[in-house]
């Protein structure tokens, strides 16, 4: 096969083109602006298979294009969302577009992740550009044909047309097209000109995924491949001392016992002789350092915020003044316990570790750091390791930690043959990681009528959330403005819980704000909307929120949720916040049934700028406000002498479905570029509801969960218990 390519380095980044010998165009982009400086593109096209890249559409001579998506899709749906931009700019029919995941590569993509809700915030640029240049190649290609000036000539839905009328559809032009000089500068559509973009659009996996296809990790097969399950300490702080794996060998279809790093494999020809092999072991396990429990954790953060032993991470003006001279301090303490992540697809990799190269399969957020830590841990090169992305049956951040990676291809290595590590429910409960437990005592100065002061302490296990953002809401808003922090390092393994560092630190400070408003005397939304006056026009580099686009997201939520004009016997409660670049603002609707409290709806607005699909926006929005209003409502993990109080769902609480409220979703549109939505949604949740449940029953919660908080205690009749719970000795299905 012979092949003609072309090369070219832009500003925008690495642009490859290929002329194939069978016919069709490959175009490779960078999505992330730019490659990085040591980044050689391939150059022998002939040699490779399409599937060694992560980032090019491929062209065919019949005009039907594929676009091989780079990012990790977790249900945020990136990879439909990521592909549209390409295809709006590409000016080709969605219909003609098929999209394929791509594998991690390195050598030309600088942020193949699935984290902090940015895949489409930091790649708007790049893939609209990748589009448009694709787009203008061909056109080029077409105009050189007909012998006429490419400005006369336009493109859509595949089709170039010139000023005469002839036509010429993608695949006619598109080897010549290949052959081509990279434009570097093209014109970008105008929003108003959208046809993709801006349309309800489905997930492209969606058949696949209802007809039972494989997709994800659990599903990946391959010849020669066991199964493996993991032993791992039962508490945090044991250690192993010995074991005796008799029994597990005699388990039939095991294969093998293998022991390392404080942890013992069970290899088996199928996952159930695995996990049964596993139960079978009997070990020894001694404590090696402190064996934690929940009580410990409790006593320890109450007397961290009673120290003085604080980081200060932001500080406006003289908070001492301003207490100083208070009419009134109001303070208060919020609590939250430590969460799993409980993503419906179990943790699971698969490895084959080999003398030439480290092939590795499976769900994970984070390819590019976890081979790299696989390589590493192997002592081999980055450069061996070949790591296929499956679609994830959920992430919501755990998948951020390829501690299950390291594991299968650490056995795969020992054991000299593919593995494939399947965690059950319990080890997913069990081993990490976690959201942290947090406590934050806030207190503010009232004076006049107004707040004049506003100091937030935060004590965590292991990791401070609110480290990272001293910069969101209410900074700048308030004149005299401090926060601190403290933790407390345990041996209890921490990580990133979907919308970190604001998922419970917007329920305090929106609660709060609630509760400061009703002292005042002044309405909840209108006290939001003044104070927010006072950042607009700041000249504040670090305050990373816009007022003014705060002010315009909590009006539209106020406005499409009737805030204040409510029908009686419905209780309404809000809450605005900032997060992972997107502002957010909820209205909450409560009603009390046998005079309990129900959520009954909530009202949403986004603003997240230009939204390229709706449809997988609003999934994403009501997935994050019922994540958020489950896990503050229900949510409780414990640990009772470094063991997990909590294994499974029969004593782990998640929302139901029946418990789920409606959820109407608004937008404000105002042609800014996109920002993130897999995250956003969930932070406002958990204050709405709460200060819908105060305006119902006089009730201020400030300890999550709310069930152990709402009194009286036994409401399994109207919230629909299908577990028990502490102090309830049965309960009725």
């Amino acid at each position: 096969m012979e092949n003609n390519q072309k090369l070219t380095f832009s500003r925008r980044g690495f642009i490859k083109t290929s002329a194939l010998a069978g016919g069709g165009m490959l175009i490779g982009f960078n999505l992330f602006q730019a490659c990085k400086e040591a980044a050689q593109p391939p150059v022998d096209i002939a040699a490779l298979n399409f599937n060694d890249f992560n980032a090019f559409i491929k062209i065919s001579d019949e005009g039907y294009v594929t676009i091989f998506s780079p990012n990790p899709e977790i249900g945020q749906g990136v990879k439909t969302s990521m592909p549209m931009i390409i295809a709006e700019e590409l000016d080709v029919s969605w219909d003609k577009v098929h999209v394929a995941q791509g594998v991690l590569d390195t050598k030309n993509y600088q942020r193949q992740v699935a984290g902090g809700s940015q895949s489409i915030r930091f790649g708007w640029d790049a893939l609209r550009q990748t589009g448009a240049t694709a787009k203008q190649m061909l056109i080029n290609a077409a105009a050189a044909q007909w012998g006429v000036d490419a400005s006369s000539c336009t493109a859509s839905q595949g089709v170039i047309t010139n000023a005469n009328g002839d036509t010429l559809h993608y695949g006619q032009v598109v080897n010549q097209a290949a052959t081509m000089e990279v434009p570097e500068d093209v014109t970008l559509k105008e929003p108003k000109d959208y046809t993709i973009i801006g349309t309800d659009t489905g997930n492209v996996d969606i058949d696949e995924i209802i007809t039972g296809k494989p997709l994800f990790g659990l599903d990946y097969k391959a010849e020669g491949m066991v199964y493996a399950s993991v032993m791992r300490p039962p508490a945090f702080g044991n250690a192993l001392e010995s074991f005796d794996d008799a029994d597990a060998r005699a388990v039939s279809g095991v294969l093998d016992v293998i022991s390392y790093d404080n942890k013992i494999a069970v290899l088996a020809t199928n996952t159930w002789a695995a996990m049964q092999g596993k139960k079978a072991l009997k070990a020894i396990w001694k404590a090696d350092s402190t064996l934690e429990s929940t009580a410990d954790h409790d006593r320890i953060l109450n007397e961290i915020l009673d120290g003085n032993q604080f980081n200060t991470r932001r500080e406006d003006g003289d908070i001492k003044a301003a207490f100083a001279a208070a009419d009134e301090v109001v303070e208060r303490t919020y609590e939250s316990p430590f969460l799993p992540h409980n993503c419906m697809e179990p943790m699971n990799f698969y490895a084959d570790v080999t003398a030439d190269r480290i092939h590795l399969v499976g769900p994970i957020q984070t390819p590019a750091g976890t081979a790299s830590r696989v390589a590493q841990l192997l002592e081999r090169k980055e450069e061996e390791v070949f790591l296929e992305m499956t679609r994830m049956g959920g992430g919501f951040g755990r998948r951020l930690y390829g501690d299950f990676v390291l594991d299968a291809a650490q056995i795969s290595n020992l054991a000299k043959k593919p593995v494939k590590v399947v965690y059950s429910r319990e080890d997913d409960m069990t081993a990490g990681i976690y959201r942290p437990a947090i406590k934050y005592r806030i207190a503010a100065s009232l004076k006049d009528g107004e707040i004049t002061g506003y100091y937030l302490k935060e004590a965590a296990i292991n990791s401070n959330m609110y480290g990272l953002i001293p910069h969101f809401f209410p900074a700048g808003a308030i004149p005299n403005y401090k926060v601190d922090t403290a933790n407390y390092q345990s041996n209890i393994t921490i990580g990133a819980w979907r919308a970190p560092y604001t998922n419970f630190l917007a329920f305090a400070e929106q609660t709060f704000f609630d509760e400061v408003a009703a002292k005042l005397g002044k309405d909840a939304v209108q006290m939001r909307l003044d104070l927010l006056e006072n950042v607009k026009g700041t000249t504040d580099e670090n305050i990373q929120y816009s007022g003014q686009r705060m002010q315009e997201t909590i009006k539209l939520a106020a406005e499409k949720g009737g805030w204040g004009k409510a029908p009686e016997g419905v209780y309404q409660g809000f809450s605005a916040y900032y997060s992972h670049n997107t502002h957010v603002a909820e209205l909450a609707e409560v009603e009390l049934e046998n005079g309990y409290p129900v959520v009954k709806k909530v009202t949403v607005a986004v603003d997240c700028g230009i939204v390229v699909n709706p449809l997988g926006a609003k999934n994403q929005i009501e997935g994050g406000v019922i994540d958020g209003i489950g896990h503050a409502m229900y949510g409780d993990f414990g640990f009772d002498q470094g063991r997990p109080t909590s294994n499974n769902y029969d004593t782990y609480r998640l929302i139901r479905m029946r418990e789920t409220p409606q959820v109407e979703t608004y937008f404000v549109e105002n042609g800014l570029s996109p920002t993130g939505l897999g995250e956003p949604a969930l932070p406002p949740a958990g204050a709405a509801i709460a200060n819908a449940i105060n305006a119902a029953t006089g009730q201020r919660l400030m300890k999550q969960p709310f069930i152990n908080e709402l009194k009286p205690a036994d409401m399994k009749e109207v919230i629909g218990f299908t577990v028990p719970l502490p102090g309830m000795e049965s309960e009725k299905c």
